[in-house]
C-alpha cells in the first residue's frame, strides 16, 4: 500500500527513548498505548486508514515501522482500495486482510489476491512498484497494511514476493494464526531478514489470554476490533497496546460485549537509523531523493531498471509528490 500522503515528512526513525534508569531487578515494563491519526487512502471518496506507526513517541517496534488499520469499509461508500502503480525501496510489505479482497500486480511479474487469513509479503528491496485494488466482489474491506524496515545489510536485495496460509491454531481458547516468526508454539516459513513475530488473535468477549514472549523483543498490540486490555492499558481499534524490552509475558483481556481481535507486532530493537519518505526508506535525504527522480523517470518510461517493467495493464502510476523544502539534517 502506498504512504497516501500529499506532503509526507522525512521521518528519520532509530532509538526512541533513553533506557530507563530505575534498576534492571526493578524494572516491570507497562504497557502503553500509542494512538494513531486518520489519513485518507485513495478512491473517488478517499477510503479513510487509522496509521498508529510511525509517530513522534515512538517511530519503530523491532523492524516494524508502518502501520495502517483500515475498515470495516463500505466498499459502495468508500470507494475501496484504489491504490495505482507506486514505487517501494528499503522494506517489506505485509498486507494482511479480516475482510475482503485485494488484487495485487507488481513489476516482478507477480500477480495475485490478499485474502482474509492470507499473509502476502513483498520484498522491495533495491526497488520494486505495485498496484493494490480492491475486487469488485468486495463489500466489505478491513485489515492492516504493515511495513518492515530491511537491515543495512538486505536492504539492497533482489525485490520478491511470498504468499502464506497460516493454520488457524487454538491456544486457551484464543484463535491464533501466526503468519511471521514463531509464537504460541507455531512458526512460519516466510523469509525475513529481521528477528520478528507477527499473528492473529482473536479472544471472545471477556477471555483473557497470558503468553510468554521473547524479552529482547518490543510488542505492540494493534487492537482490531472490540476492546483490549493489557495491564492498566485499554487500546481500542486502530490503537496499538506497546510493550518495550524486557517483557517475558504479557496478559490480555477483552471487553465484556463484544470479541477482541488483535495483532501482536514484534521484534528485536533495530539498532539502525533510517530515512522514511513517501514509499521509499533508506539512510539519507540524498538517497532518498535519487529514488524519487528515479521513479519519475520510470514513469516516462513504462519502468526501468531500478524499478522493473510496469504491467500492460497499468494505465496510471502515482507521481511522487514534492520534496520538503527544508533538507534533512544528518544525526547519528
Amino acid at each position: 500500500m502506498s504512504n497516501p500522503d500529499r506532503h509526507p515528512t522525512e521521518i528519520v526513525c532509530g532509538e526512541d527513548a533513553p533506557p530507563s534508569s530505575q534498576p534492571e531487578s526493578e524494572q516491570q515494563p507497562e504497557a502503553v498505548v500509542l494512538p494513531y491519526r486518520e489519513v485518507p487512502l485513495g478512491g473517488p471518496r478517499a477510503m479513510p486508514v487509522r496509521r498508529s506507526l510511525p509517530q513522534r513517541e515512538r517511530s519503530l517496534i523491532g523492524a516494524w515501522c508502518f502501520v495502517d488499520h483500515y475498515g470495516p469499509d463500505d466498499v459502495s461508500q468508500t470507494g475501496g482500495m484504489v491504490v495505482p502503480g507506486h514505487p517501494h525501496t528499503g522494506l517489506q510489505t505485509v498486507s494482511w486482510l479480516f475482510t475482503g479482497e485485494v488484487e495485487h500486480r507488481d513489476t516482478t511479474g507477480v500477480h495475485a489476491f490478499v485474502r482474509p487469513g492470507e499473509l502476502n509479503i513483498m520484498t522491495a528491496g533495491r526497488g520494486i512498484a505495485h498496484s493494490e485494488y480492491s475486487t469488485p466482489a468486495t463489500t466489505v474491506l478491513h485489515g492492516a497494511q504493515l511495513w518492515v524496515a530491511l537491515p543495512d545489510a538486505d536492504r539492497s536485495t533482489e525485490p520478491g514476493f511470498e504468499h502464506y496460509a497460516p493454520p488457524v491454531t487454538e491456544v486457551d481458547g484464543a484463535r491464533v494464526h501466526v503468519f511471521l516468526g514463531t509464537l504460541f508454539g507455531q512458526t512460519s516459513p516466510v523469509t525475513m531478514f529481521s528477528d520478528l513475530v507477527g499473528a492473529e488473535v482473536t479472544l471472545e468477549p471477556g477471555a483473557s489470554l497470558t503468553f510468554d514472549v521473547d524479552p529482547g523483543h518490543e510488542h505492540g498490540l494493534l487492537c482490531d476490533t472490540g476492546l483490549l486490555t493489557v495491564g492498566q492499558a485499554t487500546a481500542k481499534p486502530g490503537e496499538i497496546a506497546f510493550h518495550a524490552v524486557g517483557t517475558e509475558r504479557i496478559t490480555v483481556e477483552a471487553g465484556p460485549d463484544e470479541p477482541a481481535r488483535f495483532l501482536v507486532l514484534g521484534g528485536a530493537p533495530f539498532g539502525e537509523q533510517i530515512v522514511m519518505w513517501w514509499n521509499f526508506i533508506g539512510r539519507s535525504h540524498d538517497e532518498v531523493v535519487g529514488f524519487r527522480e528515479a521513479w519519475q523517470q520510470a514513469r516516462e518510461t513504462g519502468g526501468s531498471e531500478a524499478y522493473g517493467t510496469f504491467p500492460d495493464v497499468w494505465d496510471h502510476t502515482l507521481p511522487a509528490p514534492g520534496l520538503p523544502n527544508l533538507r534533512l539534517r544528518s544525526r547519528g
